[in-house]
């Protein structure tokens, strides 16, 4: 039999769909990938920062000194720095140690130097916080320092350069009077390191009007080339170009 609409019950009746708006895809798209890097861009920041925390020494107190670490962690100006392990560790010289990261670079630059008629000597190396304990204090009482007075010369244990075994001293064999003091400067041997340590990695730590507030040290250089080298200096390098905050 034949139906007609009006047969149909209006409940079944089929009506037409009005269509739905719909939200554009790309807009909403490129707000989640906005918001997704942001997050990530943000999470990368601080797991570097975490990272970067961790790595560092913790400031330590030092017996003997009443002053305490500032909020950068520095003590009397000197940053921590962690004793280097004794496996990586070489001997450069008779008596002079250094880690072996920084000990090839040493060599080529001591040949390189040598070869322009330039006799550096190496006063000093790695050293033990002990050594540098005995250092800073024997010296302080010697010389009847305070600890402020002393530290402008002479790192607190466990705020010494010396410590990483990444630092050395250097001397000029033509002029030994000049060892470990101002006047090196006015050496063949300092003027060369001025133009050619660069080129094996080596940096002066404590150049006059230095950031760290400390004496200038014209003899005292550290090696920088390795990704661990920069690690335990970045604190000071940040200090040094004013971005430390």
């Amino acid at each position: 039999m034949l139906r007609t609409r009006e047969d149909v019950p209006v409940a079944r009746r089929h009506k037409p769909s009005t269509p739905q708006r719909q939200l554009p895809i790309a807009p909403v798209v490129i707000s989640v990938s906005v918001a997704l890097g942001g997050g990530l861009a943000a999470l990368f920041l601080l797991q570097e920062r975490l990272l970067t925390r961790w790595s560092e020494p913790l400031p330590q107190v030092v017996q003997g000194i009443d002053a305490r670490p500032d909020r950068y962690g520095r003590l009397l100006g000197h940053f921590p720095y962690p004793e280097a392990e004794p496996d990586s560790l070489v001997e450069v010289r008779p008596g002079v140690q250094l880690h072996r990261q920084a000990a090839e670079a040493l060599q080529a630059l001591l040949a390189a130097a040598h070869s322009d008629g330039v006799r550096l000597s190496l006063i000093s190396g790695f050293r033990s916080r002990e050594t540098q304990r005995s250092v800073f204090f024997d010296v302080k009482s010697l010389r009847n320092q305070s600890a402020e007075e002393r530290a402008k010369v002479s790192a607190p244990p466990g705020y010494s350069e010396h410590s990483t075994g990444f630092a050395v001293d250097f001397g000029d064999r033509s002029r030994p009077q000049t060892d470990l003091v101002e006047s090196f400067e006015s050496t063949p041997g300092f003027y060369w390191l001025q133009n050619n340590a660069h080129r094996y990695h080596f940096r002066l730590s404590f150049p006059r009007q230095n950031a760290q507030g400390l004496s200038y040290e014209p003899w005292h250089w550290r090696f920088e080339g390795s990704a661990r080298a920069l690690e335990q200096f970045q604190a000071a390098q940040r200090l040094q170009t004013g971005r430390l905050n």
